[in-house]
């Protein structure tokens, strides 16, 4: 009898656990639905949609548009000379538009923007993200460890799409690393540039109709670079009958603008950024070694001669670009930049930005000729989402969508079919391949309000960059 009735009130108990499984109370409901501790909050339906944790309802990793409803993210963004205003800018309303996410931008100035940043970093007023504002690795990491900076982790893992697909290229696979900090956290997400010429910045470029005015050859030691400075300074290589030439110039600011990592070089390495090597596997600097007080000496005798311009050393670089675009006439020999561009007008109607040739490290005292290499790969933390912000699922994906191949090419370059249109199937691209997209508009940096001119996350790699059509003209 008591086994019996045993077996019936357990059977009992069995029914009633299977009924209350397959239809619980909306008490039972609505407990089961809460996160635990430490979870994020979300619900989700069969579209993929979520509702974030504040709130607004999203859509799944890399659909747009993010939201359902418009969210807006308050911006700091560097300063930018080459754009007229990230607020009405063109691309900035276009991805808007396919977004649905409002920015609102607040510029810092291109002149003294990191004396800003920290004033506002330090006043606790910050805005919900930080971009392309110059930060650096150790303040990510301080104001990360801190709170104010949020680690990206989860939200990479659960809404990432764009930057899970960088992450997972073969050629990529140091990216993930380099963002990682000690702790163990992402706090930014990446500027990429696989920029070839970038990794060989500290050039100096020569007037070439100067030298063949005068018979020269591009030299190739420092005695003969000096020669070459002292028959532009005394030998009317324009042709106007006056002693107005500038043999060599340089300036404050401009990309690689300044003295004197070039010439330097050629005593003992140097960059313009840091001047530290690493020897026996200890961090060194250069600039209290004898080689580098020689390369001073060279350039204060080059000075002495009046070869160097003055205006070098506080010019920046609008000064800069005017000395190279004098009116009329040429005046500059030759001049220090990363590029032609940095000195002379990229597309001016003076056409001097063609004319200026390369000089290649020049060989020193000791017969040495190196040259400063970048690494040309990941150029920088570019973005970090701030504890200010309420939506944060919201603000990553807006982040993410950026590195989208069509949101990438419209930030950088413009308008699709105004400013760049999508290759042909005949085209082909810089590396022998197939293109994928042409530049209708000369590559310049004059004021424009078309596209972010390089601001912002991106992911410029070797493929990208030399997947540009190639045109012989």
């Amino acid at each position: 009898m008591k086994r019996s009735l045993l077996l019936f009130i357990s059977l009992c108990l069995v029914l009633a656990l299977l009924f209350a499984g397959c239809g619980g109370s909306k008490e039972t409901e609505d407990v089961a639905q809460e996160p635990s501790s430490g979870e994020e909050a979300k619900t989700g339906d069969e579209t993929g949609e979520e509702v974030s944790p504040g709130g607004a309802k999203v859509s799944g990793p890399g659909q747009f548009p993010i939201v359902e409803e418009k969210v807006t993210l308050t911006v700091l963004i560097g300063g930018n000379p080459a754009v007229e205003d990230f607020n009405t800018n063109s691309f900035t309303k276009w991805y808007e538009e396919k977004t649905n996410v409002h920015a609102e931008f607040e510029v810092l100035p291109v002149k003294g923007g990191d004396e800003k940043l920290n004033l506002i970093l330090s006043s606790g007023d910050y805005p919900d993200i930080i971009m392309s504002a110059g930060l650096s690795a150790s303040q990510i990491m301080s104001f990360g460890s801190e709170g104010m900076f949020i680690p990206l982790n989860d939200l990479i893992e659960e809404h990432g799409f764009e930057i899970k697909k960088i992450f997972e290229e073969e050629s990529m696979a140091y990216v993930k690393d380099v963002l990682t900090f000690p702790d163990g956290n992402i706090y930014a997400m990446p500027d990429i540039n696989e920029c070839y010429h970038c990794s060989m910045a500290q050039k100096l470029w020569i007037y070439q109709p100067f030298l063949d005015a005068l018979g020269l050859e591009v030299p190739k030691t420092l005695d003969e670079y000096r020669d070459v400075l002292r028959a532009f300074k005394t030998q009317d290589p324009n042709g106007n009958g006056k002693a107005d030439e500038i043999p060599l110039a340089a300036a404050t600011s401009g990309w690689h603008a300044q003295l004197p990592g070039f010439f330097m070089c050629s005593f003992i390495y140097c960059d313009n950024n840091r001047n530290m090597v690493i020897k026996d596997g200890k961090i060194d600097v250069t600039f209290n070694k004898p080689e580098w007080k020689e390369g001073l000496k060279y350039l204060r005798d080059l000075y002495a001669e009046e070869l160097i311009s003055p205006e070098s050393f506080t010019q920046d670089e609008d000064q800069y670009r005017q000395m190279g675009e004098n009116p009329d006439i040429p005046i500059l020999g030759s001049a220090v930049g990363g590029h032609s561009g940095v000195f002379a007008q990229f597309y001016g109607e003076s056409g001097r930005w063609l004319e200026y040739v390369i000089v290649p490290p020049l060989q020193g005292p000791e017969g040495t000729k190196p040259t400063c290499f970048y690494d040309p790969y990941m150029t920088g933390f570019d973005t970090v989402i701030t504890n200010k912000c309420a939506e944060p699922v919201v603000a990553f994906k807006w982040i993410d969508g950026m590195y989208e191949l069509e949101a990438m090419l419209r930030s950088i370059f413009g308008r699709l079919d105004q400013e760049w249109r999508w290759a042909t199937d005949d085209e082909i691209g810089l590396h022998g391949e197939a293109g994928l997209y042409k530049l209708l508009v000369p590559w310049t940096e004059t004021v424009q309000n078309e596209c972010w001119y390089q601001s912002g996350p991106q992911a410029r790699t070797a493929h990208f960059r030399l997947s540009e059509v190639y045109d012989p003209e």
